[in-house]
């Protein structure tokens, strides 16, 4: 099916040329000559388009479909609504039911998504963003990526300002690792979460850390939160313990006692541990297959359907039979942060797409074992004194297990795993260039360039 038509020729240029003049208005407004991120932002903005377009091309003349024209043709749907009146269109993006409204039969019944609240939110915002096109797929996934893109750079911010010294460095980390920015930003889920995985950082340092809670801090924290759990709640599911984590470090370090500071983090972490597993028993049915008692069951009859489906085709990965129990589940742990994070190895990649995330995994192996060899036993200590550091790290690992336990497919996976590969790689950096936490990480403006003079903010 042709997905893309004349329409993503012409008007593509134009929404780029739109888009990059805004940007620029906004890298000049915040960021003047000389400041040590300007030079970031315009090609972070870049590779965010280029990996929109690309996704584009590949899917329609490699693929011939796939989960982002699907998303896409529910779009479609929802704005040909407005051919009859406005009344139905808002009935659709406000997911009304058909019994109410008999009008919306002949919508509903094409949208296969209709019930599944977190694919057809990303129908919902591709076809706000095609009412200024005619629904093209391009320019909503040119929009997709432009917004997504504030989220990365605001993640990215959190870091420079704890981290000044780092700036090149972490900008490799959060804008320019190839799986983040091609598979985070066309029409997916995950371009969505990334947007709001990056303001939920962001308005969480903000808020605890600078103790600044103002109402924009607020209210993005409550829109990055909501549209992650509404998209994809098993993320939060990874970040939550590790900002607990990150709060307990942080704050216990004011404790001057070691005994009461041991006894207060090992309260914490009980008091943690057992509200998760309490909140994951009492929300059961809100969470569905995320929930203890079906996440196991669930990577089980994944692991089995994707040995079915696929058979040797060059995408399947097999961690070994396990138990579909939590605990068969946790004896997969290191396998699954391996393949996560330093697999397809290259002799697995018999596909060219495949090959590209294999040698991406062989870089991300190749300055895993650097550090460890520069750091040794050192790495401990370090982590534990850092609370940014293990933070990062603490996400990292339980998302990497999270995704590579049920994933199954290396194509899949390259696409899941994105919302981590950020943070672990800013955790490398920080630990290869064992950085001290700045002394200014706790009053209302942070570190200032020595060049220039102006906030890195």
């Amino acid at each position: 099916m042709q997905y893309l038509t004349i329409w993503d020729l012409v008007l593509t240029p134009i929404y780029l040329f739109i888009l990059i003049a805004l940007a620029k208005n906004q890298r000049d407004k915040r960021y003047p000559v000389g400041h040590p991120l300007r030079k970031y932002y315009l090609p972070g903005l870049y590779v965010k388009f280029g990996g929109a377009i690309f996704i584009a091309l590949v899917y329609q003349f490699y693929y011939g479909g796939g989960d982002t024209f699907n998303f896409f043709h529910h779009s479609q749907v929802i704005n040909s609504a407005l051919d009859d009146s406005v009344s139905n269109w808002l009935d659709l993006l406000f997911r009304r039911s058909p019994d109410v409204n008999p009008q919306l039969y002949k919508y509903t019944s094409q949208l296969e998504w209709y019930n599944d609240r977190s694919s057809y939110f990303v129908a919902i915002f591709g076809s706000i963003f095609g009412l200024f096109n005619g629904t093209s797929y391009i320019p909503i996934a040119l929009l997709f990526a432009y917004f997504s893109f504030t989220g990365v750079w605001a993640m990215y911010r959190t870091f420079v300002n704890l981290y000044p010294k780092l700036h090149k460095e972490l900008a490799i980390a959060f804008l320019f690792i190839p799986s983040t920015f091609v598979w985070g930003s066309a029409m997916f889920k995950d371009t969505v979460c990334m947007f709001g995985l990056g303001w939920l950082t962001y308005t969480t340092f903000r808020i605890f850390v600078n103790r600044d809670f103002s109402i924009k801090n607020l209210l993005m924290l409550g829109v990055s939160f909501y549209l992650i759990a509404v998209i994809k709640l098993y993320i939060l599911l990874a970040f939550l313990p590790a900002l607990a984590l990150w709060l307990l470090l942080t704050y216990s370090h004011k404790i001057k006692t070691i005994g009461l500071r041991w006894m207060v983090n090992l309260l914490f972490v009980a008091i943690t541990v057992g509200g998760f597993f309490f909140l994951s028993k009492r929300f059961a049915s809100e969470m569905n297959k995320y929930s203890l008692e079906n996440v196991a069951s669930t990577a089980a009859e994944t692991r089995g359907w994707i040995a079915y489906s696929s058979g040797d085709e060059g995408s399947a990965y097999d961690l070994g039979a396990f138990d579909p129990s939590l605990l068969g589940m946790l004896t997969k742990f290191p396998q699954a942060v391996v393949v996560t994070l330093f697999r397809p190895f290259i002799w697995e990649s018999k596909k060219i797409i495949v090959l590209l995330s294999g040698l991406e995994a062989l870089l991300f192996l190749y300055f895993t074992l650097k550090v460890i060899a520069k750091r040794k036993t050192r790495i401990f200590s370090m982590v534990i004194k850092d609370p940014n550091l293990s933070f990062c790290l603490v996400f990292s690992i339980i998302f990497a297990f999270a995704v590579g336990i049920s994933s199954y497919n290396f194509g899949a996976l390259s696409r899941y795993k994105i919302p981590c590969l950020p943070f672990y790689a800013a955790s490398l950096i920080i630990l290869y260039y064992n950085f001290e936490i700045p002394t200014v990480l706790y009053k209302k403006s942070y570190l200032k360039s020595s060049k220039n003079k102006s906030a890195l903010t």
